[in-house]
């Protein structure tokens, strides 16, 4: 944990604390300060220190407002100086003092990320018509700015001019920086490591990419865990049941039994400091704070505490697969040249051909072919017919006539052989498209597409079941498409041919049977069934407002490793939760149980809170480093 050392109050604070605590230390053995000035040095040390503390106390008191902690450090301290235990009251205001500001310490370091972050955002863009800097909240879209190498680049927008290298992690979570050319999109808040370029901004500065995260991260402290939520509620009528019970301590063996009334009085003071709920409300904000942070630096975007607590409990995660499992871009995975035609000649072929269409297929094929380093051939007369195919005229080929297309398209000009019907029976059995292609006579061969899947959908997808989850496909794709990737990719239970309707539905059967189900999709047309699941997750969400604003985690990247990652940051989470609880509401029982029997002491009682306070607030804020070594690659 960061200690603000640079902080004067905070400097204050400690060496106040070393003076009390030595002073207390001085008295144990023997050492006072003589009277009457002990009480006056003390009662310094006390308002100087803890005003603001016994101020809330009385204004507690005129308000009935029975649940305030500082409530319990006021009636402490007015019965230590009853009892004349001055430097014990001293000590007790103290060290309680430094327990809050620890904890807004702990809060403000789990935050220090994002904090740090939008420190370094520029306020200032460089306008190139203006030919000076402009408040980024003036600027409009359209407008033309430039920035330098090692700049932050300002707002979202497009390159016009120019090239770089741009460092995307404070969106995405990527460690490697990114090349950027002409007509590349660019986001505000990443960094423009070394190129100079001019890019024409799309969107104003509140609308950015870079301002929804602040703004949604730091709305996420709203959004509280169940766990949370109980503990805030469970303070409310905690503080003032020890109260009853501090009264009952001092009150019962006095008045009743007749006993010592200072010891007793003693007992139900440190009742009062030891039952203090600090540490146990601190449990969980600091946790789930860290947690967060920890994410956002990997490239996800947790809307709140409930939501990640959630993560940490479902048992199934349904997947979109276009976008989420695969990248949605068509990639050749077969060629089948016949009729003697070389596998040079039928993609250099084709590739000419498909040239000059936009369409992602025809793209595909010119990209393999140029991958496998055979050079498009010229062609000319090209003419395209939707939802067919294309015809064009080779230059290469002794000025053949190309077809390219569906299989009836191809039969509309030229005989088909049952080789080439079984070759594209198969392939369409496998969930992949074909695309026949014709010159001279018969079927010259045919190409077969799929969409591509990430690298790391299959291993990430073994790590959830590791996690015992059970994924399963929706996808608005083909049965057989569907199947052929879900089983490259370790998926069982798969489910076809669905409209964002048919999701939704399915989304409530499966937490029917679930109990508690995520679902992942690319956040546009998966919205009906990220609402409905338990946890929504929008993949690739950079740039996307639908996505950001829809689901309750954003992936920024399309990394579908990140997923398991977070299910073991949430459980994580959880469990440190559970451990600072237990162990704070374990302290204080004992230390209950040492004041009602009457052996507690007051000093101890007030250490052993402020420890407990400290330890909760540094296993909490140890989140922020979890995993932090792992580099998830694609």
């Amino acid at each position: 944990m960061k200690l603000p050392f640079h902080d004067k109050k905070f400097l204050f604070l400690l060496f106040a604390i070393t003076i009390v605590v030595s002073l207390e230390i001085l008295s144990i053995i023997g050492i006072h300060i003589p009277m009457p000035y002990a009480p006056f040095v003390f009662a310094a040390f006390i308002l100087g220190i803890g005003y603001n503390v016994l101020w809330n106390g009385v204004k507690a008191i005129f308000k009935l407002k029975f649940s305030n902690i500082n409530l319990l450090m006021l009636i402490a301290v007015i019965g230590a100086f009853y009892l004349k235990e001055f430097p014990e009251a001293a000590v007790l205001v103290v060290l309680f003092v430094l327990g809050e500001r620890l904890e807004e310490i702990g809060i403000a370091n789990s935050k220090s990320a994002l904090d740090e972050l939008v420190s370094k955002a520029p306020k200032t863009a460089f306008v190139k018509t203006e030919n000076a800097n402009v408040a980024i909240d003036k600027i409009a879209v359209g407008t033309v700015i430039q920035i330098k190498a090692g700049e932050m680049i300002p707002l979202d927008g497009k390159i016009i001019s120019g090239e770089t290298m741009v460092d995307e992690a404070a969106i995405t979570g990527e460690p490697i920086p990114k090349d950027k050319h002409t007509g590349d999109n660019l986001f505000a808040g990443t960094l423009n490591k070394n190129g100079f370029i001019e890019m024409e901004t799309t969107k104003l500065s509140v609308d950015t990419t870079f301002s929804k995260i602040i703004h949604l991260t730091f709305e996420a402290s709203a959004n509280k865990s169940e766990t949370q939520k109980f503990i805030q509620q469970f303070s409310k009528y905690y503080t003032p049941s020890i109260i009853v019970m501090a009264l009952l301590v001092f009150a019962i063996p006095v008045f009743v039994l007749h006993l010592d009334l200072n010891h007793w009085l003693q007992q139900a003071i440190t009742l009062l400091v030891i039952a203090c709920p600090c540490a146990l409300v601190i449990s969980t904000p600091v946790a789930i704070y860290a947690a967060i942070g920890n994410a956002s630096a990997k490239g996800a975007l947790v809307k709140g505490g409930k939501y990640l607590e959630a993560l940490a409990s479902i048992k199934a995660i349904a997947l979109d697969k276009t976008r989420t499992i695969t990248f949605g871009n068509p990639i050749v995975s077969d060629v089948f040249p016949l009729n003697n035609t070389s596998q040079e000649e039928l993609l250099a072929c084709t590739a000419g051909a498909e040239i000059f269409s936009e369409h992602p297929l025809a793209q595909a094929i010119v990209d393999a072919s140029k991958k496998e380093g055979f050079e498009p051939h010229k062609t000319e007369a090209f003419k395209s017919f939707m939802g067919k195919g294309a015809t064009a005229k080779c230059l290469v080929c002794e000025d053949e006539k190309i077809y390219v297309g569906k299989m009836e398209f191809i039969k509309e000009h030229q005989p088909v052989n049952k080789e080439a019907e079984k070759i594209v029976e198969q392939l369409s059995a496998q969930g992949k498209t074909s695309v026949v292609v014709s010159f001279g006579e018969g079927v010259a061969g045919i190409i077969g597409l799929m969409d591509e899947i990430k690298p790391d959908s299959r291993d990430a997808l073994k790590e959830l079941q590791a996690l015992n989850i059970e994924p399963i496909m929706l996808t608005g794709d083909h049965s057989n498409a569907a199947k052929f990737v879900a089983e490259h990719v370790g998926i069982k239970k798969v489910l076809g041919d669905l409209l964002p309707e048919n999701k939704a539905e399915k989304i409530k059967e499966l937490l029917h049977q679930y109990g508690k189900v995520a679902m992942v999709g690319d956040g546009i047309n998966d919205a009906p069934a990220l609402a409905q699941s338990t946890v929504g997750i929008a993949m690739g969400a950079a740039g996307s407002d639908t996505a950001i604003e829809t689901a309750n985690i954003a992936l920024m990247n399309d990394r579908l490793s990140l997923i398991p990652y977070l299910i073991r940051l949430s459980q994580k989470t959880l469990l440190r939760i559970k451990f600072n609880t237990i162990g704070a509401i374990a302290v204080k029982l004992l230390f209950i149980t040492l004041a009602i029997i009457g052996y507690s002491n007051l000093v101890i009682a007030i250490s052993a809170d402020v420890g407990v306070t400290i330890i909760v607030i540094l296993t909490s804020l140890n989140l922020m480093n979890f995993e932090k070594r792992v580099d998830f690659e694609i």
